[in-house]
């Protein structure tokens, strides 16, 4: 769900000097380095190759939404930005978008935003940009590879209008934190991320060393009280700031605290949830809050003590629908009443899978080896199916295989690596009417593969015997090539083999081709 944070920079706190947070932080379609928030910001370019750039003319904005990366090919099925990360690791994306009507069509694009090969959200700016705010997205994910792909994709509302960026943050984070979700089958979209209490600035970099963005919580419903005393993050696996802290929440003496949070409904899904907490009196050995959590009438926690080093309580599959209240409800005997300082809620999203791992590879390679591929070949090659790359007919299995790769009259030219021969369940390679050169790879282990059409190309070098060793083989078109020689026996004489090729390939007994 779209967040919003004000366009003035005086929006951000400030704290003393930390380290700069590990990871890329990107200002789309600038030219040039902007620091906002004691984090450099730099130029996208060399993370993608697509898409045009433009600046947005007007006063006061934060530096990063001055600027913007905008994709109108309409061909295109997903426009993909890409990092190298650490294997196995964490990470904590944020997209930001500010439309600023930089098409003049004075109405935002709605698009796709797309991980790997899972679908993330929908992007919908259209509200947050009529109170004049930009928009943020933040999911976190596990990385089992060496490469993460951050892709937009049009979809059925974008219409006419283009997917567009203003900044994109990728995060490095910690294995311990999060860690109640297993990141190798779900991501965690974020839904809401507050700390309570009354109107102070968002909380970011350098208060939360890992960047993220607590939005203040206000409700007229409930006291607020400030804590006299300071936690100490790392004592949290999710490290969360000490100023989220500060305030918080409050009910009078033996009374429950009944919270409406996230202010809005929700979808009905599991949900991971963490809430935090910290007893706001000075410290001493009385010095002790206790009370029931439940979260829509069910059991969160029962006897939560809370003292004023603090305490978060969690749950990674939660079920929530519709709009979520919190109850905090104290013994009749407590000497004081609950609180409640800050929150996260994330939808766990289940993940959409991955092409296989040898296939991918193979795809890479040939994305190096040729040259003008098609602009939409970055990021997962078959996932989401919807946005798979251009030419690629993809399995439906978990693990998804490539089954078919069809780039005819592409205008394609560069050569074929050898390791195209890992696609193992391709069963139709049709590379036609292109400009590849080189010689033809041994393809024996693609034994699956039925149709090969590589004809008019200027591929080079003899016939390959190897073509023999491909069982399923029904059609094999060479002509109009530079190969030399002719046919080698073995392919001539397979049974339920057509084979089209040039005069001067055959042998003398048989020149028809």
């Amino acid at each position: 769900m779209s967040l919003f944070f004000f366009l003035l920079l005086s929006c951000f706190s400030i704290s003393h000097a930390l380290p700069p947070p590990r990871g890329f932080f990107l200002n789309c379609g600038s030219s040039s380095t902007t620091n906002l928030n004691e984090i450099d910001y730099t130029p996208d370019e060399g993370f993608i190759s697509v898409g045009n750039t433009t600046t947005i003319k007007q006063k006061d904005l934060v530096p990063i939404l001055s600027t913007l990366r905008y994709f109108p090919d309409k061909s295109s099925r997903k426009h993909c930005y890409n990092f190298p990360v650490a294997k196995t690791s964490k990470y904590l994306i944020r997209t930001t978008y500010y439309y600023g009507n930089f098409d003049g069509k004075n109405s935002p694009p709605v698009f796709d935003q797309i991980i790997g090969g899972t679908k993330w959200s929908v992007v919908n700016t259209s509200e947050d940009y009529a109170k004049g705010q930009s928009s943020y997205y933040e999911i976190i994910v596990g990385v089992p590879g060496k490469r993460l792909s951050v892709c937009l994709a049009k979809n059925a509302h974008t219409l006419s209008s283009s997917p567009f960026i203003s900044a994109l943050d990728v995060q490095s984070l910690e294995d311990t934190m999060y860690n109640s979700t297993d990141l190798g089958s779900y991501k965690l979209s974020l839904i809401a991320r507050n700390s309570f209490g009354g109107d102070r600035e968002i909380i970011s970099f350098p208060n939360d060393r890992y960047n993220r963005l607590w939005q203040p919580f206000s409700d007229q419903k409930h006291p607020t009280v400030t804590s006299r005393s300071s936690i100490n993050p790392s004592n949290f696996w999710n490290v969360p700031p000490a100023e989220a802290f500060v305030e918080g929440f409050t009910a009078s003496k033996g009374k429950p605290l009944e919270l409406q949070w996230p202010p809005f409904p929700l979808p009905a899904t599991k949900y991971y949830v963490a809430l935090y907490f910290q007893d706001n009196r000075s410290p001493g050995p009385m010095s002790r809050r206790a009370f029931d959590v439940s979260v829509n009438g069910l059991s969160f926690l029962r006897k939560l003590n809370v003292s004023t080093s603090g305490v978060m309580v969690y749950s990674g599959h939660w079920p929530l629908s519709g709009q979520t209240q919190i109850t905090l409800t104290p013994p009749k005997d407590a000497p004081v009443g609950p609180v409640i300082n800050a929150g996260e809620v994330f939808q766990v999203l289940p993940l959409g899978g991955f092409t296989n791992i040898k296939d991918a590879i193979a795809m890479d390679d040939l994305l190096e080896s040729i040259k003008k591929p098609p602009v939409d070949w970055s990021g997962d090659p078959c996932l989401p199916r919807a946005n798979s790359w251009t030419g690629l007919t993809c399995s439906k299995d978990k693990i998804t295989r490539v089954i078919s790769l069809n780039l005819t009259n592409l205008g394609l030219s560069g050569s074929l690596p050898p390791s195209i021969n890992k696609m193992s369940a391709l069963k139709d390679l049709w590379l036609g009417k292109n400009k590849l050169t080189g010689p033809i790879p041994d393809l024996s282990p693609m034994t699956r593969l039925q149709t090969l059409n590589l004809e008019d190309n200027q591929f080079t070098g003899a016939i390959p015997e190897s073509l023999a060793k491909l069982p399923s083989l029904r059609i094999l078109s060479l002509k109009n090539n530079k190969l030399k020689g002719t046919f080698p026996s073995a392919i001539l004489q397979r049974k339920n083999l057509t084979i089209q090729a040039s005069p001067e390939n055959m042998p003398s007994t048989n020149k028809t081709g």
